[in-house]
């Protein structure tokens, strides 16, 4: 998780909303991918850093099933996420802070707990959430020129 947080700092840097992600193989403690939030660089509202991860980890893998798998990713996942996340067959999902407004795992859809989803994975969340919300928050406290506001700390524009 600490890899996918400096990943989100590496968007913060360029930007963008820092959410970062990585792929990992846990029998071989091997990363195949990672990722970071890129759609205001990209002109691209999928440029997610899920996205991003998972687009590199099935090349580097050469099939877009990725079932073995484990993704970090430092922001509960949205609802196009988890579905990506679903149709790749990742493993595992590891995530950092919740994301009450956005999510769609514990908040919102909950889309893993979807009777129809064709793949669920397993799910742990609130790993290192701490670090990620203050990067989430410091984030959104910097764009607003440091004025506090009542949303969530974790909103994402």
């Amino acid at each position: 998780m600490r890899m996918a947080l400096a990943l989100a700092q590496a968007a913060a840097n360029e930007g963008e909303v820092p959410v970062g992600a990585l792929v990992v193989d846990e029998t071989t403690g091997e990363v195949i991918a990672g990722g970071f939030n890129r759609p205001v660089a990209t002109h691209d509202p999928t440029a997610h850093a899920e996205i991003a991860a998972l687009r590199a980890a099935a090349l580097a893998r050469g099939n877009y099933r990725l079932t073995d798998l484990t993704l970090y990713v430092t922001l509960e996942p949205c609802a196009m996420c988890a579905g990506a996340i679903s149709h790749a067959r990742i493993g595992r999902v590891v995530w950092g802070a919740d994301d009450p407004k956005g999510g769609a795992v514990l908040h919102g859809p909950r889309l893993f707990d979807q009777p129809t989803l064709h793949w669920r994975p397993a799910t742990t969340g609130g790993v290192l959430a701490a670090e990620a919300g203050d990067l989430l928050r410091g984030f959104f406290r910097a764009r607003r020129g440091g004025k506090a506001t009542t949303g969530d700390a974790t909103e994402q524009g």
